[in-house]
């Protein structure tokens, strides 16, 4: 996927261009597209590399040179890739990489008065200070990715086990560690119960362990921070009265594995059907009719993202136009060509990365107006 990024993106440098447009009385117009400048960029470590493509590649093919910041806990993926696009002649200067942490280098960053635009994505929390510091500095431009709570749809014409299969998909791919997990399961009251119980059965053949075994789907959550934050987060669904189904715990007594849990009966206002958990926990809700589960799948502070699943084309065009998302799958899940626009409503950000809405993001629009003596024609 970074490849066809960085291959995608590459196609698009000598296409950006700007217009002529006419305008009243005798004026030549231009309107330039150019380089923003110096770009700040601020990476998570969901997705080390995925997340060093949609970022560095807009912002070269549109002319910038660019100081990237790491996680902390993710450094080094980036630090390699940059080391090979200087072997294959980037000019020294253009691609900068600072490792460091978010209140000191991300900061920083965010906060320099030399810097024309940051690009972040991370935490809604996060984010607000990114554009807090940004104010407070030189009022640079920027791009947020964030955070969500994406619902996922099931109604009751769906395939089942198809259904099944693709929330769980939606919900545990990467630990549970993605920005527009599938993480408020609503199923239609007619197949909800069928639903449950072969979801209880996948997610009990889910096979966690080393994920540089074979067969493995599974791995440990990304440190000992975000670990307890998702047991502390289980234990908030026993305690409100959420179903435990299976898991609800730890997996063994090395690493920071945790059981593939699924909580029934969720209710709207719990804090794991609100809050964004970021880990390998399923919320299944029940929902009666569409009108009702538009409104239900609307109600959170989040809009990145959202799934449909059913057999009615009827249904389908009404609800990926009713939901508030960026994007919305309909019969599939995480789909993430370099070509498709990618980014959220509400509090889940801000302008959109991949595609060729990424490219507006780093360039700057300048109109250059001169007028003409004698000219030929208007």
């Amino acid at each position: 996927m970074l490849a066809r990024l960085m291959r995608y993106y590459a196609g698009w440098t000598d296409k950006i261009h700007g217009l002529i447009v006419p305008a009243d009385g005798p004026h030549h117009v231009q309107v330039l597209h150019e380089p923003i400048g110096v770009v700040g960029q601020i990476i998570p470590w969901n997705f080390p590399l995925l997340m060093y493509g949609w970022k560095v590649g807009p912002a070269l093919a549109c002319g910038n040179t660019i100081v990237l910041k790491t996680a902390e806990q993710t450094p080094l993926s980036a630090l390699y890739v940059s080391k090979l696009l200087h072997e294959a002649g980037l000019p020294e200067g253009v691609l900068n990489i600072v490792s460091g942490f978010g209140p000191t280098a991300g900061a920083a960053l965010a906060s320099h008065m030399d810097v024309d635009k940051i690009a972040f994505t991370g935490s809604t929390d996060t984010g607000k200070v990114i554009l807090e510091l940004s104010a407070r500095s030189n009022l640079k431009p920027v791009t947020l990715e964030l955070g969500g709570k994406s619902p996922f749809i099931v109604m009751d014409d769906a395939d089942i086990d198809q259904a099944v299969e693709l929330a769980h998909f939606a919900l545990f791919f990467n630990q549970g560690q993605c920005c527009c997990a599938g993480s408020r399961t609503f199923v239609h009251e007619r197949v909800y119960d069928e639903f449950v119980e072969k979801s209880k059965a996948r997610a009990l053949k889910r096979v966690v362990g080393d994920p540089f075994r074979k067969g493995v789907e599974q791995g440990p959550q990304i440190d000992d921070e975000q670990f307890k934050k998702i047991l502390r987060y289980i234990k908030s669904g026993v305690d409100s009265g959420a179903t435990l189904v299976t898991g609800g715990d730890k997996l063994g007594d090395k690493g920071y594995y945790i059981q593939p849990t699924i909580f029934s009966d969720v209710q709207d206002g719990m804090k794991i059907a609100q809050e964004e958990i970021f880990g390998p926990v399923q919320s299944i809700f029940k929902f009666n009719d569409l009108n009702e589960v538009i409104k239900r799948a609307n109600a959170s502070q989040y809009g990145l993202a959202a799934g449909v699943f059913t057999n009615n084309l009827d249904t389908a065009n009404t609800l990926t136009r009713a939901l508030r998302a960026g994007t919305v799958w309909v019969n599939c899940f995480d789909i993430f060509d370099a070509a498709i626009p990618f980014g959220g409503y509400k509090m889940s950000g801000i302008g959109r990365e991949k595609g060729i809405d990424s490219l507006k993001n780093y360039l700057q629009v300048k109109a250059v107006v001169t007028a003409l003596k004698n000219p030929a024609w208007l």
